[in-house]
């Protein structure tokens, strides 16, 4: 087992860990430890806890010593040449033209290295500008470039709540969120509203899912919904009247009442209807009913043409005898029975076939069956603009 303590060398930062050994240290307390990058001056974040040897990531570097009144103050002289090397490094990234913009400037405790943050659009080419300011500053100087995310978190703001950012006040370290999390939060999907002043979406929508899924587990468990469904026709005390909208945060639904008003209410005061089946039961009873009073099928008047109706076809048998006998021949499905001399056997009297539209040219025919008059011919068989036939 192994004493180790959570330091924190920003407000917001990630917490690293460090060997304790026999120092008493408790958890607030201003600590000086070693780091990849030098000597750093540290806060302790969580307080000492015992941790077996195989939880233990290697090499596991101990605490120096706790901080002084001297290494507080050395520390806010390093924050006042940060603000000198800020001004300065503007200064030459102006002078060289480059597309890049300074966003901070630390110093490491010992002022064995300079770091400067900044953002650009693209791969800045940036050696000259390291030589400049290491020789204003005869140091180690590092640049290192950053996202918007990282941006925020180091400059600080005000969120769209009214409260801090949260990535700079106790976010440690960013995750990942999807817009996947918005709609599981019944939020709006314009961008402007889920967003924060980095332009990405918002942290709070990853750490509050937890809390929807969470709650959504619990409804399962239960197998009871706690909020009523959407659409859904419910009981409240100042009527019926159908829920239109969902707040989970809240607890609260917006009803729309049967007399056109909307409120709001909790869900605790509203108690969701069940589909009332008694008006389908008692139609189907009335119709029942009817159905075992009405009178049979052979007495109900059937209308005329109708296919309950028989008619008297009289006997079946050959065409030619029933011709013979005075009546028509049925008609088969196919054929047609035309007046005058025409054959029945596919072909008219012309000698083509009456089913093909090529083997003769089109009927001029009016409405009542007659031949179609010329529009050129006249009463008179006078046939105007061209010159009459000789008989």
């Amino acid at each position: 087992m192994q004493t180790v303590i959570g330091v924190r060398f920003k407000q917001a930062g990630k917490i690293y860990y460090f060997g304790a050994g026999q120092m008493e240290i408790a958890q607030g307390d201003d600590v000086i430890v070693e780091t990849a990058r030098g000597t750093e001056f540290g806060h302790v974040a969580l307080g000492p806890r015992e941790v077996p040897d195989e939880e233990v990531t290697l090499p596991l570097k101990a605490v120096e010593r706790k901080a002084t009144d001297e290494d507080r103050a050395r520390l806010a002289e390093n924050r006042e040449r940060e603000k000198e090397a800020f001004r300065i490094c503007e200064e030459k990234i102006a002078a060289r033209e480059l597309e890049m913009k300074l966003v901070s400037v630390e110093y490491t405790f010992d002022v064995s290295k300079i770091i400067f943050y900044f953002t650009a659009d693209g791969r800045v080419d940036f050696r000259e500008l390291v030589k400049d300011l290491a020789a204003v500053f005869r140091t180690r100087i590092e640049l290192r470039q950053i996202g918007v995310r990282d941006e925020a978190k180091l400059l600080g703001g005000i969120g769209c709540c009214g409260r801090p950012l949260c990535c700079a006040t106790f976010l440690g370290d960013f995750a990942p969120v999807s817009i996947r999390m918005a709609k599981e939060q019944s939020l709006s999907l314009n961008p402007t509203k889920i967003s924060g002043i980095c332009g990405r979406l918002m942290c709070c929508l990853k750490y509050e899912n937890d809390l929807y899924c969470e709650r959504r587990r619990e409804q399962a468990a239960q197998r009871k919904a706690l909020a009523p469904h959407p659409g859904g026709r419910v009981a409240t005390m100042e009527g019926d009247g159908k829920v239109i909208a969902i707040n989970a945060q809240r607890r609260s639904a917006t009803i729309l009442l049967d007399d056109s008003r909307t409120i709001v209410a909790s869900w605790e005061d509203v108690v969701e209807q069940e589909e009332d089946l008694s008006d389908v039961a008692a139609l189907a009873a009335i119709a029942m009913l009817q159905s075992e009073n009405a009178p049979m099928s052979e007495e109900r008047p059937r209308r005329r043409g109708g296919r309950g109706e028989k008619r008297d076809r009289g006997p079946r048998g050959n065409g030619e005898e029933r011709r013979k006998e005075g009546g028509d021949a049925p008609k088969r499905r196919g054929e047609r029975y035309e007046k005058g001399n025409r054959q029945r056997d596919g072909k008219d009297r012309r000698g083509g076939n009456k089913h093909a539209s090529h083997d003769r040219p089109p009927r001029r025919e009016d409405g009542r069956g007659r031949p179609r008059r010329n529009p050129s011919e006249t009463r008179d068989g006078n046939h105007e603009g061209r010159p009459p036939q000789d008989e």
